[in-house]
């Protein structure tokens, strides 16, 4: 459960991304590259690492990514640069990248029994939510301690959270599991991709990872633009999202086993759709705040529709379709760079027009499911 919550650590970006731009007088549309660099290693490593898991061991791999984590965390202490803050963020995403491999996975040697295995992976799901939750908290403090140029000592904080949970897990007796053997071959995981019904699906992924990321990037920097909001007041707009998501996602875990997936996600995108209009165009604080809520809430269930749609999708390629599923989060890397841009040239109503787009595409998703 601490691993969850190490996973969660990766949605500081966008906070952190407020510090970096201030700190080093970025452009939006170079900000909007920040957050690029936690999540485009899912595209390139999910797979392969995937296949390292399976030569050297669950536990072995989320060790590994705790390491790339802390390394990340602590780099800014040894020289706090625009360089190497980037380069912190990057060990962040690919530190997160492996640990979102490997650590449900592990979860299943420790609990076999079915029934249980789905409620902890549920409860790890909230843990991860309530870290995305309390990050900004770790920001606040370090400013609040030393100043807002010193925002990154937030990083060692973090980095001790994550080398208390290694050295647990390390101490923590788990039996290994028994090697497959399988390979994932990434030319054959991509050739999937042929199937319409896949290729809708895995858009699908990562337009709801891209809505995510961009709620999260934008919502602190809409409120401060919109109603001057100080550093203090910015944070309840990215807390308010992550605790709207982690609420809807535990009412959508119980009315799911009631209400087929797609009806479900139909009605939720559809007011997800709406949600987003009004955070575009009425300029209301408390409004606008309430949006930013109801666009995390209904969202909260759409990626494990999608991806359960796509395992349903043919069912005998289950290991090639998750891979290909973890990779479609890289969506995150790829919406953001725009959704800055869109800022930088159409102000805060032009960077939600970006997560509109997102929205429709999602839209359009679930009304061409059968």
């Amino acid at each position: 459960m601490l691993g969850f919550f190490v996973m969660g650590f990766c949605d500081i970006v966008g906070v952190g991304s407020d510090y970096v731009q201030r700190s080093f007088g970025w452009s939006d549309s170079m900000t909007g590259f920040v957050p690029s660099m936690v999540f485009i290693w899912f595209l390139f490593l999910a797979i392969p690492f995937g296949n390292l898991m399976n030569k050297i061991g669950r536990k072995n791999t989320v060790v590994i990514s705790m390491v790339v984590t802390i390394v990340g965390m602590l780099l800014p202490l040894v020289i706090y640069d625009s360089t190497t803050c980037v380069i912190a963020f990057a060990l962040l995403g690919i530190g997160n990248t492996i640990l979102q491999v490997s650590l449900n996975p592990l979860v299943s040697n420790v609990i076999t029994d079915g029934r249980l295995l789905t409620s902890s992976l549920t409860a790890g799901q909230v843990v991860k939510a309530l870290s995305s939750l309390l990050g900004p908290e770790f920001v606040i403090l370090a400013v609040s301690q030393w100043g807002e140029d010193k925002w990154y000592l937030c990083f060692p904080m973090l980095g001790a959270i994550t080398l208390i949970t290694a050295v647990w897990l390390v101490a923590t007796p788990i039996e290994r599991e028994k090697s497959s053997g399988a390979t994932l071959d990434l030319g054959a995981t991509f050739s999937l991709l042929k199937d319409n019904t896949i290729l809708l699906l895995f858009l699908g992924i990562l337009f709801v990872v891209g809505l995510d990321v961009s709620v999260n990037f934008i919502s602190s920097k809409l409120m401060a633009d919109r109603f001057e909001w100080t550093a203090e007041q910015q944070k309840w707009a990215p807390q308010t999202y992550f605790l709207c998501r982690t609420i809807g996602a535990l009412l959508g875990s119980y009315l799911l086993s009631r209400v087929a997936g797609v009806k479900y996600f139909r009605w939720n995108i559809a007011a997800c759709v709406g949600a987003v209009l009004v955070l575009m165009f009425v300029s209301h604080a408390m409004t606008d705040l309430v949006c930013i809520g109801a666009i995390g809430f209904l969202a909260s269930s759409v990626f494990s529709i999608i991806y359960s749609e796509a395992l349903q999708a043919q069912p005998t390629k289950a290991n090639e379709i998750s891979g290909l599923m973890i990779t479609a989060i890289s969506g995150g890397a790829i919406v953001t760079p725009v959704l800055g841009f869109a800022i930088e040239n159409g102000g805060m109503t032009g960077g939600v027009g970006v997560i509109l787009l997102c929205a429709l595409y999602l839209a359009f998703c679930a009304f061409r499911l059968k």
